[in-house]
């Protein structure tokens, strides 16, 4: 005991934190439930990623020695694979570690990190976490407005968020837009296109941010292993930006911040082009088919935002609610994700499953809505 009487106290942005929640697994009861509500790949783990993983944690010294804390090898797969500098090529625990890097990096106390309203929930809490102003533009019917993002940037903007296809919305803004969001920002304004999700677009839908990244000095494009690979346990990500940017987020990066069988499964993932694609058919027929039944209620007032995405978010929009239907999908044995936390009392963000998972989520979601 001392006689100070100060109370010990975090910073007042860090009060202002509401902590992540991530997507749900079992009921209230405890009772195990089908999870739609995290968005990760139906199918797995392909193969060589698994056996590359096991082989990995096999070795004898497998927990005895820290891994390679350059992820390396990773690294020179990454760029190989998509035509990079594996100098500017970054590895993080999950791509969210890189997210909090810019932030970290290149914003303050009294600064503004600007996003899309119904971005993605890490961005605020990077923000405050630095103590910077997080700012949200208006979006364009939960889409990206980008004139009206522009609009928002002020000279005390040092970090722009932008999740391309986003989530929670599923929404994507085009390889035009982007642009002209990179050509209206200052040079002194980090520009961080977050592609959580880009492996499930199709070729004509490539929104051109890493080919910006490889030529413009303030432009940050961040990827995961965690969705199409299928390796949301070992939390991989990576990200792509100049010599510059890179140096920089490399002053405050964890060592040692991706596991040794993470970057052995990463490395052979890459390498897994069949199981990739067929994990981007799956979801692009599964995903057309959950629309459309859902799109055959009829008059119920439910609305769905176009996806580029491996999810739908589906908007109650009349007199049954989002709330009603998310606790009985519950009741019948289905998790998704209920959005008040990010604004959207009124929608439910689905995970395209399996088709036994789809099927059976399509048959619940019409049972809640006749139940009135």
């Amino acid at each position: 005991m001392t006689g100070d009487s100060k109370t010990l106290a975090p910073k007042p942005w860090i009060s202002g934190i509401a902590p992540y929640i991530p997507g749900k697994s079992a009921g209230a009861d405890g009772r195990p439930l089908i999870k739609l509500s995290a968005n990760e790949n139906p199918l797995g783990t392909g193969d060589k990623a698994r056996d590359a993983f096991r082989a990995s944690q096999a070795a004898a010294d497998a927990l005895s020695r820290y891994p390679d804390p350059g992820a390396d090898v990773l690294r020179a797969a990454i760029a190989a694979k998509f035509g990079l500098d594996p100098a500017r090529v970054i590895c993080g625990n999950g791509s969210d570690e890189l997210l909090h890097l810019a932030a970290g990096v290149y914003a303050g106390e009294g600064d503004e990190i600007l996003y899309v309203r119904y971005g993605f929930s890490v961005y605020e809490i990077a923000a405050r976490r630095v103590g910077a102003v997080p700012v949200e533009a208006d979006d364009r019917d939960y889409a990206t407005d980008v004139d009206a993002l522009l609009a928002a940037v002020t000279d005390k903007t040092r970090v722009v968020y932008l999740a391309n296809p986003n989530n929670p919305t599923g929404t994507l803004a085009t390889k035009e837009e982007v642009a002209r969001i990179h050509a209206g920002l200052p040079g002194d304004v980090l520009f961080v296109i977050d592609q959580a999700y880009a492996e499930y677009l199709e070729a004509d839908q490539d929104d051109g941010g890493l080919e910006l990244a490889k030529k413009a000095p303030n432009v940050f494009v961040t990827r995961t292993f965690s969705k199409i690979h299928g390796l949301a346990a070992e939390r991989i990500g990576w990200g792509y930006a100049s010599a510059e940017v890179i140096s920089a987020l490399h002053r405050i990066r964890l060592p040692f911040n991706v596991t040794r069988a993470g970057q052995a499964a990463a490395v052979a993932a890459l390498a897994d082009d069949d199981f990739v694609a067929h994990s981007r058919a799956h979801n692009a027929k599964w995903r057309a088919w959950l629309a459309g039944e859902i799109e055959s209620l009829g008059n119920h007032g439910l609305r769905i935002v176009p996806s580029a995405t491996n999810f739908l978010l589906v908007l109650f929009e009349g007199a049954i609610s989002a709330e009603t239907v998310y606790n009985r999908l519950m009741e019948a044995g289905y998790i998704v994700r209920w959005l008040p936390g990010q604004g959207i009392p009124q929608a439910l963000r689905m995970t395209i499953g399996t088709e036994d998972e789809t099927r059976g989520l399509a048959a619940a979601i019409r049972a809640a809505i006749a139940a009135g």
